[in-house]
């Protein structure tokens, strides 16, 4: 294990694709583009093709092959193809589980034990393929910017990604889940006729300040993330402040707790919400972050 091979292997973790023909392994990475601009109205396919240039340059020596990749509007796709029985297969199937999307991974329990570097490089891998940060990504009112990490579909990696990030002392602000009490509260989304609304994406927000030690290694990510955290720091520079007293918090660290209490939604019971949590009604991100294992 290297600071390379870490990041590889948050990249697929995060938006990845491995696909095991009778001789040869096929590990594909998905890099979404959210926005056709960039924040400060650029292109980002260019921003991305001169990232790609930048990846290639650090993984192909531990890949051991050219990375190819294709481009469209929504998405650029790195990949490459070895025989099964190559090492780095090896080791990429092993680390991985025998998981082959990123919808059924889950991040290795080595990684809550390597060193920092290799924790720090497998956020960034996972983050650029996973993350965004845009201006409209603010708490409560500007310019507490955050970073959003996206995770479809897979709720236990959800709970990895926070408690990794918590090894690096990095809190979560909140976790905006895929769940009918969170994305549909108050039932007004069902009562409008469309029961299955709430089932988006899980979304995990962290203060653009905060995320700073991990960054991003594509290239428009990375200026919009220093370019919002500065505006965040600086505001509380101005108040004669530290942002960290604001930022910096763990969610069982905090003695503020809402008391409103949720309507029961019809979609509790529903199979796409994990047996551990299923039929259960919450009223707070918190509690569910809770039962599913991110905690102090």
């Amino acid at each position: 294990m290297n600071i390379q091979m870490a990041y590889l292997l948050g990249m697929i973790t995060g938006n990845g694709e491995i696909i095991r023909g009778n001789s040869t392994t096929r590990v594909s990475i998905a890099i979404p583009h959210k926005n056709q601009l960039t924040y400060n109205d650029r292109d980002v396919l260019i921003y991305v093709r001169a990232s790609i240039t930048d990846i290639k340059q650090i993984l192909e020596p531990l890949v051991g092959t050219l990375l190819q990749h294709t481009q469209r509007s929504s998405e650029t796709t790195l990949y490459f193809e070895k025989p099964n029985e190559d090492y780095l297969i090896r080791e990429i199937v092993r680390y991985t589980g025998g998981a082959v999307t990123h919808e059924n991974s889950r991040i290795n329990p080595y990684f809550f034990n390597c060193s920092r570097d290799e924790r720090i490089f497998f956020l960034r891998g996972l983050a650029d393929v996973t993350g965004y940060i845009r201006e409209s990504n603010y708490a409560f009112k500007k310019p507490m910017h955050r970073v959003y990490i996206e995770v479809p579909h897979n709720w236990y990696l959800v709970v990895d990604i926070c408690n990794l990030l918590k090894t690096v002392d990095i809190p979560v602000q909140t976790i905006d889940w895929a769940h009918p009490n969170m994305r549909d509260g108050y039932l007004k989304k069902n009562n409008e006729g469309y029961p299955n609304f709430w089932k988006k994406e899980h979304q995990i927000k962290i203060y653009a300040n905060e995320f700073i030690p991990v960054g991003f290694g594509i290239i428009h990510k990375k200026e919009a993330l220093d370019q919002f955290a500065d505006q965040l720091i600086n505001h509380f520079v101005m108040q004669g402040k530290n942002s960290t007293d604001k930022t910096h918090r763990y969610y069982w660290e905090s003695t503020r707790a809402s008391n409103k209490q949720k309507p029961i939604h019809p979609g509790e019971d529903d199979s796409f919400i994990p047996l551990e949590i299923r039929g259960l009604h919450f009223n707070r991100w918190t509690e569910i972050a809770e039962k599913l294992g991110y905690k102090g």
